[in-house]
């Protein structure tokens, strides 16, 4: 079944807020996927090249960061969270990303970019939230996830949202019918996929189109015509977020917008958690229709 949130603030006196705003949308959503959660938060202040990873229990993220230092040629400090951590290094993410997958296999490499951090557990979504410090998080946006696995194990790395772009993710609910094909034909492009998710195709079809010059409304444009199967997706870019169902739209969301935020949610009482909702506008997305907010064509990096 699954629930997703996504949370824009255009108040910036919200944003030391925005974990614990985003937390509380989080904690309606749970009844809808109990099993796990993962949420991403884009950062305030000055951009931050890091890869936000995932790895076992015990895991040498020293050796990792030395590796990942003579490779790239940079420096790179490690903060470690539970059984995540924050890599900062300078060049070039998308070699940097491909260098630890490659080398490291153990490893899930969940987000590279400037501002963008993502975290997953299993459990309690709330739980989840708890022990990576959402409340306490600031930024300028968000999206998260709840997740039943209905079509896949239960596993961390299986959890939303997905990144293989930088500073570009994604939440789903719902189901992909295509995507061992486009799987294929994306990896073909170059895109380096970690988990048998079909949400984590959507999010590496996305982040290719980008790469090959689409704004992100022209890259879900593109999505409507080669994404075969049902969804809403929420996706959040470095500049914004945007949200897209399927021509048909028989998975649930609904958006509001008031002069401090945007928000959506895959039911309402996640977003009556928000401060001045009575005055919010309140609509349900039309099927096959972008619908975005932030910068002018929310490019990713290159």
């Amino acid at each position: 079944m699954c629930g997703i949130v996504g949370l824009y603030l255009k108040d910036e006196a919200l944003q030391p807020r925005l974990g614990a705003l985003m937390a509380k949308m989080l904690a309606e959503m749970t009844e809808r996927g109990p099993d796990s959660a993962g949420f991403a938060v884009y950062r305030d202040g000055p951009p931050v090249p890091t890869l936000s990873c995932l790895g076992p229990v015990g895991f040498d993220w020293d050796a990792a960061a030395a590796s990942l230092a003579s490779a790239t040629g940079t420096t790179v400090d490690v903060e470690r969270i539970a059984d995540h951590a924050l890599l900062r290094v300078a060049g070039d993410l998308r070699a940097a990303r491909a260098h630890l997958i490659d080398a490291f296999p153990a490893i899930d490499v969940l987000a590279t970019g400037e501002a963008i951090e993502i975290f997953k557990g299993v459990g309690d979504p709330m739980e989840v939230a708890r022990v990576f410090g959402l409340e306490g998080r600031s930024g300028t946006h968000g999206i998260a996830h709840t997740r039943m696995a209905t079509e896949s194990a239960v596993t961390i790395a299986g959890s939303h949202p997905f990144s293989t772009g930088p500073d570009t993710c994604l939440v789903h609910n719902g189901s992909l019918s295509n995507h061992f094909l486009l799987r294929g034909f994306l990896e073909a492009r170059g895109e380096k996929l970690q988990t048998e998710n079909d949400s984590e195709v959507a999010a590496a079809f996305l982040s290719w189109r980008m790469r090959e010059g689409d704004t992100l409304k022209e890259a879900l444009e593109a999505a409507l015509k080669r994404l075969d199967g049902f969804y809403t997706l929420t996706i959040g870019t470095r500049d914004g977020f945007a949200v897209l169902r399927d021509p048909i739209a028989c998975k649930p969301a609904v958006l509001a917008e008031t002069d401090q935020w945007v928000a959506m949610a895959s039911e309402f009482r996640a977003i009556a958690q928000l401060p001045g909702v009575e005055h919010a506008r309140i609509w349900e997305p039309e099927p096959g229709v972008v619908y975005s907010w932030g910068g002018e064509g929310m490019r990713a990096a290159a």
